[in-house]
């Protein structure tokens, strides 16, 4: 397959194309700095962001200068792509909270964040193996959504060696090719949408200011909010081995939704199941502190995002 033919399959596909360096997987347009403003830059340089197509006609004007390599502007092409990534070297091990019996990279990292989040991997869709054995899932964006891309663990990222290229971030297409190898199509199934609680889980959240517990009896802390802490706690402490993170993830979700509602602070949620998980940072389990207190932290960010509706005063 050519280069030419490539970026016309993903044009086709409705995916913005640009070009990439030969070999390489940077930009092969000019940079703000060196932009000539002229040609389709006279008004003011255009990123290639911009500049990406699915014009037929212009990708074969602009591949018919050189066998670039292809990149897709995810944003523009209304794609979501989550990148699993391998370790680059034996030294390139997985961090505390992630360094745990069976994951390895990217690939066993998504698929415990799935598993936390109670929820089957999303494995069936458009798919591409990377050059270093990583694999890319392509999956349609939401309508009217921007999400950004994520990197790591970094802001509202999934976790190591997971990044996800969204709205300002782009992808290799398949056909390209690297010194460490070629970009691979394993799975031509057609793009699955992008599963609502992950788009809830990337969509970027507003901090939630952390303010003190009120006391028990306040208009706030009602009694409906008291019994659904105790429930929460209680189904925490009392998570059998194994089942740890996904009891204290669906936890932590539960309450998320009050502190949506603004029913409950999101420091007072935090603690409580903090406490309530102390028992699963202990010798017999891998869980950590970083883990556990992350595990918190994303299942109040996800029931944050879905209020609950709370019951009127009075309702039985």
């Amino acid at each position: 397959m050519t280069m030419l033919t490539a970026a016309l399959h993903a044009a086709a596909r409705g995916w913005h194309v640009f070009p990439l360096r030969p070999g390489d997987k940077r930009p092969a347009l000019h940079g703000v700095r060196f932009c000539p403003r002229t040609g389709p830059c006279v008004d003011g340089h255009l990123g290639w962001e911009q500049r990406a197509t699915t014009d037929s006609d212009v990708v074969r004007r602009c591949w018919a200068a050189g066998e670039f390599n292809v990149g897709i502007a995810t944003g523009p092409s209304g794609l979501v792509v989550v990148d699993l990534d391998t370790p680059k070297s034996p030294a390139d091990v997985a961090p505390d909270g992630w360094n745990r019996e069976g994951v390895h990279d990217g690939h066993d990292v998504f698929a415990l964040v799935c598993e936390q989040a109670g929820q089957p991997v999303p494995w069936e869709t458009f798919s591409v193996r990377t050059t270093r054995g990583g694999t890319h899932l392509y999956y349609r964006a939401r309508e009217g959504a921007q999400l950004r891309s994520t990197k790591g663990e970094e802001g509202n990222g999934l976790g190591w060696k997971v990044d996800t290229r969204a709205h300002g971030g782009y992808v290799v297409a398949p056909g390209s090719s690297t010194p460490t190898g070629s970009y691979t199509i394993t799975d031509d199934l057609p793009v699955a949408e992008l599963p609502t609680w992950l788009h809830q889980r990337l969509s970027p959240k507003p901090v939630v200011a952390r303010t003190a517990a009120p006391q028990s009896g306040s208009k706030q802390h009602s009694a409906y909010v008291d019994s659904a802490i105790r429930g929460e706690c209680d189904n925490v402490a009392a998570a059998p081995s194994g089942r740890h993170s996904s009891v204290l993830f669906a936890a932590a979700v539960a309450l998320g939704q009050l502190v949506g509602a603004q029913a409950l602070p999101a420091a007072t949620a935090e603690n409580a199941l903090h406490a309530a998980a102390i028992h699963m940072i202990n010798g017999q389990c891998r869980c950590t502190e970083r883990e556990v207190l992350r595990t918190i932290a994303n299942g109040l960010r996800a029931g944050a995002s879905r209020p609950r509706t709370l019951p009127k005063a009075g309702a039985a």
